[in-house]
């Protein structure tokens, strides 16, 4: 999965309205606060000179202790089975915060045996909220500058949350790290369930008292770790934000990515389709499935246009004017709007791309030229050759997965149970209170909506129904929204707000106003996003660029989906690793 997390730029005009709307904030109107009664708490650090009072007030908890002082703790044992120990505490500047306006105590550190972590504690405004963000691709650094999910968030750009983040235990973006078995489970499940220990022992040292709500926001690969907090440790957040999520990491990263791959370079040859070919593609799509003005298909699954309808006639030249589409090119693109299957015409990974999204393959479904590589070649690469079997595999390309019964089975026995996150059953979360907001962009190139949809109707099915599922966690699909952002769709919006609301004052969102913004700020359109299965229609005539011009329909597609995949979404298939006695043990991890 790739790297791509939305940068968010705070000018003149939001950041009074950010301010203006701090009134709201500080009498409950986005977050719960801490008590408005005053209290004191001895510095953890009784060595250092500026340690001061934890009081909390209407502004916010202020720390207990100097941030220099961190540094100087020893926290080795804070947490039984988690050491770790910090390595910097150095104050950052509000100008310099990209999260927000707010100054911090900027706090980075190791945990055993190689899993970093950065976590920016407020200095004023923190209203006893912890907020972890997940990284993308394969991790291997520490992004803590940005939350994927949280456009116009008045408590993150105020200080109410401390929030941290990871490098998933290594250090490169590569999969060379999965060979060694302690790295791979670190990616695979543990390295969020130890940072939000670690964290939370921080957060208490430093405030002298703990956070009252914990929360998770992630995209591709960090929906992948939002997801699988909640499936393997129920108890750790409140409320999680799950975008894109790679939860069905071995299929996607294997079968889906090298479908695409064996489909654009046909027979082991050029690419039948290059980035030349999307935009008069995108038109013929678009015609085809009756798009309206604006060119954003909001039912996608619904359309079932047949690139065979535009193939060239018999001694046909294609032009921009009259794209036809090559016998070959026809064979690649129903192969890519049809996913990857085994000989008997089973799916081998629960979705396929959906008509719409053309214009975001370049660079990622197809490459630039037909003798260059696509990104879904190296998505495969690093992880056939690295992180499904037992050892290196160095040899493996894109162009040794076989799409059989067999393969698949043997390919998802090794890695689906370190690695996967697709397990329906969150009864443990819902009874601890947690509450999951999903989202998916429609025309995402890299990860795609329909493997979420399938897994959100699996969880339906193991939760109860439709509406027991509501109670507690809700799918938004994001029309013509590319991965984490991006595309022709309005991409931006603020689940953030909406899952805290959720959590404290229990009030489900009955939709979530997405955006496009132009790079000074300025919003130039606005749609709603309905629960998944209802999308937005325009119903009124009103301007197709107007929030106001949608109501909610249900989507028949999305709503009677069915797939035959040869998978599953169960649970019992996760396991856990282990050195015992000198050797690494993989056993069971839920039954």
């Amino acid at each position: 999965m790739p790297q791509l997390f939305r940068r968010h730029r705070w000018n003149s005009a939001t950041f009074t309205a950010t301010l203006a709307a701090v009134v709201a904030l500080v009498t409950g109107a986005s977050v719960a606060l801490a008590g408005s009664t005053t209290g004191s708490a001895q510095a953890a650090d009784p060595a250092s000179a500026k340690a001061v009072s934890a009081s909390t007030t209407t502004a916010g908890i202020t720390p207990a202790m100097s941030c220099s002082g961190i540094a100087q703790l020893d926290l080795a044992a804070a947490v039984p089975g988690v050491p770790f120990e910090i390595t910097s505490a150095t104050e950052l500047a509000a100008s310099a915060n990209t999260l927000g306006n707010w100054a911090a105590c900027d706090v980075k550190g190791v945990i055993a045996p190689q899993l970093h972590f950065e976590i920016k504690l407020p200095q004023t405004g923190w209203q006893a909220n912890y907020l972890q963000v997940g990284c993308g691709g394969l991790c291997g650094n520490v992004n803590v500058t940005s939350a994927p999910a949280s456009t116009g968030c008045v408590p993150l750009t105020t200080g109410a949350f401390a929030v941290a983040s990871s490098d998933e235990g290594h250090y490169q973006g590569g999969g060379l790290f999965s060979t060694d078995p302690t790295l791979r489970a670190d990616f695979g499940y543990k390295s969020d369930h130890e940072l939000v220990q670690a964290a939370k022992a921080i957060i208490k040292q430093y405030y002298g008292q703990a956070a009252t709500h914990s929360y998770f926001d992630g995209c591709s690969q960090g929906g992948h770790q939002a997801l699988t907090e909640a499936q393997r440790y129920p108890t750790d957040f409140d409320g999680v934000i799950a975008g894109a999520p790679a939860n069905n990491f071995t299929a996607l990263n294997t079968f889906s990515h090298a479908w695409t791959a064996q489909s654009v370079y046909l027979n082991a040859g050029p690419a039948t389709i290059t980035n030349a070919d999307l935009a008069d593609l995108h038109k013929a799509v678009l015609k085809g499935c009756g798009a309206p003005a604006d060119g954003i298909i909001a039912d996608p699954l619904s359309c079932t246009w047949d690139p065979g309808t535009i193939q060239c006639e018999a001694g046909q030249t294609s032009t921009s004017d009259a794209y036809c589409l090559t016998a070959d090119q026809v064979t690649t693109l129903r192969r890519i709007y049809a996913g990857p299957t085994d000989e008997h015409g089973q799916l081998l990974y629960p979705g396929y791309q959906l008509r719409g999204s053309e214009l975001n393959w370049a660079g990622i479904i197809t490459p630039a030229t037909a003798t260059g590589a696509s990104g879904d070649i190296s998505f495969v690469r690093e992880t056939l050759r690295y992180q499904i079997f037992d050892s290196p595999q160095p040899t493996l390309t894109y162009k040794d997965i076989k799409f059989t019964a067999a393969y698949y089975k043997k390919v998802m026995r090794l890695g689906e149970g370190m690695y996967d996150a697709t397990d329906p059953d969150l009864t443990a979360f819902k009874k601890a209170g947690g509450k999951l907001i999903l989202w998916h962009g429609l025309g995402d190139q890299h990860i795609p909506a329909v493997g979420t949809m399938a897994y959100y109707k699996a969880v339906e099915k193991v939760m109860g129904g439709e509406a027991a599922t509501k109670t507690f966690a809700r799918l938004f699909l994001l029309p013509g929204v590319a991965h984490c952002g991006g595309g022709q769709g309005p991409d931006t919006f603020d689940a953030l707000t909406a899952i805290t609301d959720w959590v404290t004052k229990g009030d489900a969102p009955a939709s979530l106003t997405t955006k496009s913004v132009d790079s000074s700020g300025n919003t130039t359109a606005s749609r709603p996003v309905y629960p998944f299965p209802y999308y937005a229609k325009n119903t009124t005539g009103g301007s197709a660029t107007d929030a106001s011009s949608y109501t909610p329909v249900k989507s028949t597609a999305e709503a009677s989906l069915k797939l035959d995949w040869l998978g599953s979404f169960r649970s019992g298939y996760e396991t856990v690793g282990n050195w015992v006695g000198g050797k690494w043990v993989v056993t069971k991890g839920r039954n």
